[in-house]
């Protein structure tokens, strides 16, 4: 299903022009325009999917195997350091378009984009409490 209010939606239907560096019948991987650095891409699904918890598991598995190869393919053209693969889920985890989408973010040695959050302490209070929320 699509989304016709969605931008990613037409981004991922060839509706609007993109710079896209991979496209099956499932996904189109297109260049960020506001790129966090050289290289940033995007990989979205061509069906809207609000976020990982609405998309079918067989889905996330594709874009997460794409995001996989596309990151190697990317390291290889790119020269680059490292690599980032980001993908938010909801507006308090930075989430700004509600549909799926995942972040491929080629690193530079000192390219000053960064991805980083304080470290917090796993008391055993909360540890004790968490595992037995899973059980």
């Amino acid at each position: 299903m699509k989304d016709d209010t969605c931008i990613f939606c037409k981004l991922a239907a060839g509706e609007i022009p993109s710079a896209t560096i991979y496209e099956d019948q499932e996904f189109r991987v297109l260049l960020d325009l506001n790129p966090a650095t050289r290289g940033h891409a995007l990989i979205l699904p061509k069906e809207h999917f609000m976020n990982i918890f609405e998309m079918p598991e067989e889905w996330a598995a594709k874009a997460f195997a794409l995001a996989k190869r596309m990151s190697g393919k990317m390291k290889e053209v790119l020269g680059c350091d490292g690599f980032n693969i980001v993908q938010n889920n909801g507006a308090a985890a930075g989430q700004t378009v509600f549909h799926f989408h995942i972040h491929l973010i080629p690193r530079y040695e000192h390219d000053g984009a960064g991805i980083n959050w304080p470290q917090g302490t796993l008391t055993e209070e909360e540890k004790t409490e968490i595992l037995k929320s899973f059980q």
